[in-house]
């Protein structure tokens, strides 16, 4: 089965520097085949097991750890949820607009609604979110940088850790998986 794998801050701000064959190679010595990499942010993809995500987020969280020394949450999904979320995606006219400044972040958990109530109450600029089950789907029309929006208080909101990839990484993710 196909697994997307994402790292959360590799390779940002020159912090918790990874190199991407580093990556794709203790994929290939936990037995994982097919190991492809996106940029050099911690996009993974590699045929998985049997195990189901959570059980491999927590052997490649564990194993980053011990194998490169680097500590990193780590989001995985299948090519089917991965599909999915390009399928759901509530802002399709900023997709085809503007997709550098739609994110989708990837959630360890589903948060309730009243999380989901206090973090669209927490928005002071003109973004928009949705989210549906464990991703968010944010718009940044006035674009991210400066926007109030931050995923620290994305997450604090929604009571859950996230990774956050921008709709034009989703989509060549999507494409990655959906080649094998």
């Amino acid at each position: 089965m196909m697994h997307i794998a994402l790292l959360r801050g590799i390779n940002v701000g020159g912090n918790k520097m990874i190199a991407m064959a580093d990556l794709r190679d203790l994929l290939t010595n936990l037995g994982f085949a097919g190991a492809r990499s996106l940029l050099q942010s911690g996009n993974l993809v590699f045929h998985g097991d049997r195990r189901t995500p959570a059980q491999l987020e927590t052997l490649l969280a564990a194993e980053t750890e011990k194998r490169l020394g680097v500590q990193a949450d780590v989001f995985v999904r299948t090519a089917s949820e991965l599909a999915e979320v390009v399928a759901r995606n509530p802002f399709a006219e900023e997709a085809k607009r503007d997709p550098s400044h739609l994110l989708v972040m990837f959630l360890k958990d589903v948060p309730d609604a009243t999380a989901v109530a206090a973090l669209n109450a927490a928005i002071i600029g003109r973004e928009a979110v949705r989210v549906i089950g464990r991703h968010a789907y944010i718009a940044y029309p006035d674009g991210i940088g400066t926007s109030k929006l931050t995923g620290a208080v994305i997450e604090k909101k929604l009571g859950t850790r996230g990774t956050a990839r921008n709709w034009n990484t989703v989509m060549k993710l999507s494409r990655l998986a959906g080649e094998e």
